[in-house]
């Protein structure tokens, strides 16, 4: 079985890469030229794509030849421009389809990593979780343009597409929540706002797993959300994380409107040196909602997923990670 893993590269990517290897398959890690590939095991081939041309893309897919499974996990979670979101996330994502279904090299299933962001958060009132049958209201540029993919990919006729939508994704090599444990490192504990947020994750791993019993499934044209199945609130996140680091920390309530003059300064300032600051515009809209309760049961019932990691034992082996890699 021949499967492409585009953004093999980055974070979930590269997991991907390492679980296909591990499940024997014939796995092609899809990059850019300038890609590092520092964290692609042994045993991949590499194969340049260059989603920004369809031309040039659909000769790189002739030369390939038919995939049986395409991971379609290429894309920003956050840029310098903020028209870079609809460009890298939708646009090229289009070119990609495109490309695939004018070279007749439209795979057996077409997996596409999406976001629990492009349906947004749910109702802080009534504190329901998110539901696949819920009416999508994203309210960030990164979630609008997951949504619009989806919706693209959802138009094409006969497309044999799956989406995967996970929540916060967390493990070793990531980045943004690391930013939180390293403020923990310091013995300071920021809260956004005042009130509890209703936090849900997903280890890395575990997102693998969800998407390789996805493509291996009977299931075509069809939805999840993926979360470990809890809930936790921002207290109990942080005292899982002070657990692992063995920190006392000062509890720092920083008012939301506080929250959104520094995240947009961040955003205007960094941009003058285009670095892409952890906390921006599109971040504090995230930080803001209060409820990200997810419903999986779908993923539990349709493919029998089960995680193997709650955010205890996921942080656990994230803290070990980092400290071993002197991150921390």
């Amino acid at each position: 079985m021949r499967i492409l893993i585009t953004g093999a590269s980055g974070f979930i990517g590269s997991f991907a890469v390492a679980e296909g290897i591990r499940r024997r398959y014939e796995v092609y890690a899809g990059i850019r030229a300038t890609s590092s590939l520092r964290y692609l095991p042994e045993g991949v081939y590499t194969a340049t794509l260059t989603l920004s041309d369809k031309e040039q893309l659909k000769r790189e897919l002739t030369g390939l030849g038919r995939f049986d499974y395409i991971i379609h996990n290429a894309g920003l979670t956050k840029c310098r421009k903020k028209g870079d979101f609809d460009m890298v996330n939708y646009q090229y994502t289009r070119y990609f389809i495109e490309a695939l279904i004018e070279t007749g090299t439209v795979p057996t299933k077409f997996l596409y990593v999406s976001s629990m962001a492009a349906f947004g958060s749910g109702n802080p009132k009534t504190l329901e979780p998110v539901k696949l049958s819920d009416t999508p209201r994203p309210d960030t540029l990164y979630g609008k343009s997951k949504l619009k993919a989806e919706e693209f990919i959802r138009s094409q006729t006969d497309f044999p597409y799956l989406f995967v939508r996970p929540s916060g994704v967390y493990g070793p090599r990531e980045k943004d929540y690391f930013v939180f444990l390293q403020t923990v490192n310091r013995h300071l504990e920021p809260a956004m706002g005042l009130q509890k947020q209703y936090l849900t994750f997903i280890y890395v791993t575990d997102l693998v797993n969800a998407m390789y019993l996805a493509l291996e499934s009977t299931h075509v044209r069809k939805a999840w959300f993926a979360a470990d199945g809890k809930t936790y609130d921002n207290r109990e996140y942080a005292a899982i994380v002070k657990k692992h680091l063995n920190r006392k920390a000062l509890f720092l309530p920083v008012p939301l409107f506080l929250v959104k003059a520094i995240a947009y300064t961040l955003d205007t300032v960094c941009g003058w040196f285009g670095v892409t600051p952890t906390l921006n515009r599109d971040k504090y809209k995230i930080l803001r909602a209060t409820n990200w309760k997810v419903d999986t049961d779908a993923l539990q019932k349709d493919l029998g997923f089960v995680a193997q990691y709650d955010l205890d034992k996921g942080m656990e082996e994230c803290v070990k990670w980092y400290r071993q890699e002197k991150w921390l």
